[in-house]
């Protein structure tokens, strides 16, 4: 395979996806250690991802509507790379594509193509029957001769991020567990009396638990309501943190909690134990990468229930909707699952 010496990646979005991304690109960096490589990020993801060796970030804001397009344009113009990694299916990505020249343009398979991606690229990955993510990411390195080695992230954190998390942990404690209660889909996120109750429970257990999150209203008034239903003093960090902060943090505790949100995917990022929470989406695409022993998972037997499919038979990426299906998640299930992960990680 002739050899790549530019490769710019598209991959706008989100938290998730973009820790996913984040193995691909130093997969290729490792492989090709002499290439350029350029990577057109969402500002949000860039603030993670900033500081990459080799690694040349692009960030294309969307709030700024069309001048995100131009300036994108502006920021790659006489530029052309070997390869084109298009590895986003969404409208907005298949457009900003249109701002990149490349001799090479992959993009998935046709199975997974939607919202004009297949218009704007030469080439393809090969379908995996893998159904997670990052297996299909993962294809794309396979597309231009890097081999799937088992991956690695290596999100680069400051002295000035390490000695914040590290001022934030209860030095009463030996153990700590972090609850990240918020999803960007609020359908997504667990009830809090049952937020509250398990980290009640692993209070018990000895250890430490901080609640940690976003900075919206929302995230704010939802921590607030769990530490109001705890009896055990929990540690509320929701908005106070950056994320590469908050990455530096969930990397020095021992365990974290959270549903289908980005922080769960930093987690597999920093080596952290993941207990996931799982009703809309199937864990076995979206959810924690390394941990997927420790997913409460009430997507399939509610995929049977509500359209009589198993996670095999069903679409890739099929949702499902409904404010109660988080609901058929059980305090019970949650403690079980902490209590095997507290034997299996020798905590």
């Amino acid at each position: 395979m002739t050899p790549v010496h530019s490769v710019c990646l598209l991959r706008l979005s989100a938290i998730g996806d973009t820790c996913n991304a984040a193995a691909i690109v130093q997969a290729i960096r490792n492989w090709y250690p002499e290439a350029q490589i350029t990577w057109v990020i969402g500002k949000a993801e860039a603030s993670l991802m900033d500081g990459m060796p080799g690694v040349n970030l692009v960030v294309f804001d969307k709030s700024r509507g069309l001048a995100a397009y131009r300036s994108l344009y502006r920021s790659l113009r006489g530029q052309r790379f070997d390869v084109l990694l298009v590895m986003q299916v969404a409208l907005r990505a298949s457009l900003a594509s249109l701002c990149i020249a490349a001799r090479r343009r992959i993009g998935f398979d046709r199975a997974k193509s939607k919202e004009l991606h297949g218009l704007v690229v030469n080439e393809r990955i090969e379908p995996t029957t893998a159904p997670h993510v990052l297996d299909n990411f993962r294809q794309f390195q396979k597309a231009i001769g890097v081999p799937l080695t088992p991956p690695l992230w290596d999100i680069p954190l400051s002295d000035d991020d390490r000695q914040w998390a590290d001022a934030q942990l209860d030095q009463s404690r030996e153990r700590h567990l972090i609850i990240i209660p918020a999803a960007s889909n609020p359908e997504r996120n667990w009830l809090p009396a049952r937020y509250a109750a398990v980290a009640d429970f692993a209070s018990d257990q000895g250890f430490a638990v901080y609640l940690c999150g976003g900075p919206g209203e929302f995230e704010k008034a939802l921590a607030k309501d769990i530490q109001g239903r705890t009896k055990a003093p929990i540690h509320n960090l929701v908005g106070q943190s950056s994320l590469k902060q908050l990455f530096s943090l969930i990397g020095q505790v021992q365990v974290v909690i959270a549903p289908d949100t980005g922080p769960a995917h930093m987690a597999v990022a920093a080596g952290t134990p993941v207990i996931g929470l799982y009703a809309h989406s199937n864990p076995a695409r979206t959810g924690p990468y390394l941990w997927q022993d420790y997913v409460v998972d009430a997507y399939t037997p509610a995929l049977q229930e509500i359209r009589g499919e198993s996670p095999s038979q069903t679409r890739w990426g099929q949702r499902l909707k409904g404010k109660e299906l988080m609901g058929r998640i059980t305090t019970e299930q949650v403690c079980k699952t902490l209590q095997r992960c507290m034997r299996d990680q020798n905590l």
